[in-house]
C-alpha cells in the first residue's frame, strides 16, 4: 500500500482509512503550529468534532473534569454513535466518586506488589516464545509472539481458559481494529457484543463457583456498600481484555518493526547502552498505539480562543502530542535513551491507564528477550497496517531472527 501525505483540508479523522493510507506527520505539525484546536467537520451524516493536538492542551483537558466528561464515550466510535452503553459502570467511561471507587478495586489486583507472580510468568512465557521463534529462524511476529503475550497475561488474570483465547483475540481485533476493508461497524459491534456475552457467562460461573481470578474478585466487590452488578463486572472485564491486549500487542509489534529499520538503536539496546525501562518508554511514545481518546463538553469553556459548547465532542490526539516539538527534543527521532519522556501512551490524570505497570512489564520482557537471544532481526515481508481511527499499528510482521548462541544457552 502506498502511504501519501494528504492535502491538509481533506483530512477526515473520523475515517479509519485516513490512517492506513496517509502519512499524517505534516498534518499534525500544521495543526500544532497553526490550529491547536481544529474542527473536523461533519462527513456523510457523521457529527463533527474538535481536535486537540498539543501535548500541554491534552494534559489540561485530561485533568479537567469540570468542563469535560468521559461518561458519553471516550473514543470516536462511541462518541459519534451517541454514547457508550457502559457509561457510569465501566471504569473508562465513569467519572467522579464512582470512578474513584472502581479504580481502587481494580488497582488492588493490578498493583506492582500483587502482580509480582504475574510478571515472573510473563518473563518465562516471553523468553520461551522468543527462543522458539529464533530456533525456527523466523515467524510472523505479530501473530505468533505479540498476539500471545498480552492476551495470555490478561486471560490468566481473568481466568479465561486457554482454549478460548484465540477466539477472544480475534474478537478484540474486530471490535476496534482490523486489516480488512470489508469489516464494517456492524461487524465491530457484533464482536463487542460477543465479548460481553462471553464474560456474562463467566460471571455467572464465578458467582456459583468463585476462584482466585479477577472476575471472582469483582463478584465479591462493592461500591458504597452496593455489590457490583453482573453488568458492571462484564463491562469492566471487556475494558480489561481490550485494554490489556491492544496497547501492549501493538507496541510490541511496532518496536520490532522500528528496531529492524534502525540498526543503531538496536545496537544501543543490544550492548546495554540504554536502560530497558528507558527504551520501553520510547517505544511507547513512538508507537502511540492509542491514537486518541475523547471527551464531551459539559460546561462551556474556551481553549486557544475557540469556544467549546456543551454537547460538543473534543478528541485528544496522542499521535500528535507524542511528537510535539514543544515537549520533545527531536520528536521525529526514535531515541531509546530519551529522558525525560513525558509520553501520553497511557493517558493522563484520573483516567491514567490502570494497567500501565503490566503493559510496561510485558514490553520490557520482550525487549530483554530480544537483546539476550538474538543478534538482530529483519523483516521478510510486508507489515500490514490495521484500519482504525482509534488504534494504530500492524496486524502482520514477518521477521527473520539472527540467533545469539551465547544467550540461547542460558537457563532461566
Amino acid at each position: 500500500m502506498t502511504v501519501t501525505t494528504p492535502a491538509l483540508d481533506t483530512v477526515d479523522l473520523g475515517d479509519p482509512g485516513t490512517f492506513a493510507e496517509h502519512d499524517l506527520d505534516a498534518f499534525w505539525r500544521h495543526l500544532r503550529d497553526t490550529a491547536p484546536v481544529h474542527w473536523n467537520p461533519p462527513v456523510d451524516g457523521r457529527r463533527g468534532f474538535w481536535v486537540v493536538s498539543r501535548h500541554e492542551d491534552i494534559l489540561a483537558t485530561y485533568r479537567d473534569d469540570v468542563h469535560f466528561t468521559s461518561e458519553r464515550g471516550n473514543v470516536l466510535v462511541t462518541l459519534l454513535g451517541g454514547g457508550d452503553a457502559g457509561a457510569g459502570r465501566m471504569l473508562a467511561v465513569t467519572d467522579g466518586h464512582r470512578h474513584h471507587e472502581l479504580r481502587k478495586i481494580l488497582q488492588r489486583v493490578l498493583s506492582p506488589r500483587v502482580l509480582s507472580e504475574v510478571a515472573a510468568a510473563v518473563r518465562v512465557n516471553t523468553r520461551q516464545l522468543i527462543r522458539e521463534a529464533v530456533a525456527a529462524g523466523g515467524c510472523d511476529f505479530a501473530e505468533q509472539i505479540a498476539g500471545r503475550i498480552p492476551m495470555n497475561t490478561i486471560s490468566n488474570l481473568l481466568g479465561v481458559p486457554e482454549q478460548d483465547r484465540d477466539h477472544l483475540l480475534a474478537q478484540t481485533k474486530t471490535a476496534l481494529s482490523t486489516d480488512a476493508e470489508d469489516v464494517d461497524e456492524v461487524d465491530s459491534e457484533m464482536a463487542r457484543n460477543e465479548i460481553l456475552l462471553y464474560f456474562m457467562d463467566m460471571v455467572e460461573e464465578r458467582r456459583e463457583s468463585p476462584g482466585d481470578d479477577v472476575i471472582s474478585m469483582l463478584v465479591a466487590s462493592s461500591v458504597d456498600g452496593v455489590p457490583l452488578s453482573d453488568e458492571d463486572i462484564v463491562l469492566n472485564c471487556y475494558s480489561l481484555i481490550i485494554g490489556g491486549d491492544e496497547t501492549s500487542r501493538l507496541t510490541m509489534i511496532d518496536s520490532v518493526h522500528t528496531l529492524a529499520a534502525q540498526p543503531e538503536q538496536w545496537r544501543r539496546l543490544k550492548h546495554g547502552e540504554v536502560a530497558i525501562d528507558t527504551a520501553v518508554d520510547e517505544v511507547l511514545r513512538w508507537a502511540s498505539p492509542t491514537m486518541h481518546f475523547g471527551r464531551s463538553v459539559v460546561r462551556e469553556t474556551e481553549l486557544h480562543g475557540v469556544r467549546l459548547r456543551p454537547g460538543e465532542i473534543v478528541t485528544l490526539w496522542h499521535a500528535s502530542g507524542n511528537r510535539d516539538e514543544r515537549v520533545f527534543d527531536r520528536p521525529g527521532a526514535f531515541d531509546l535513551g530519551r529522558t525525560p519522556n513525558r509520553h501520553l501512551a497511557f493517558g493522563y490524570g484520573p483516567h491514567f491507564c490502570v494497567g500501565s505497570y503490566l503493559a510496561k512489564v510485558e514490553i520490557a520482557e520482550l525487549l530483554t528477550a530480544l537483546r539476550d537471544f538474538t543478534t538482530g532481526f529483519e523483516r521478510t515481508g510486508a507489515a500490514l497496517p490495521i484500519r482504525s481511527n482509534f488504534l494504530t499499528g500492524f496486524s502482520t510482521l514477518p521477521v527473520r531472527f539472527r540467533p545469539d548462541h551465547s544467550g540461547l544457552k542460558e537457563v532461566d
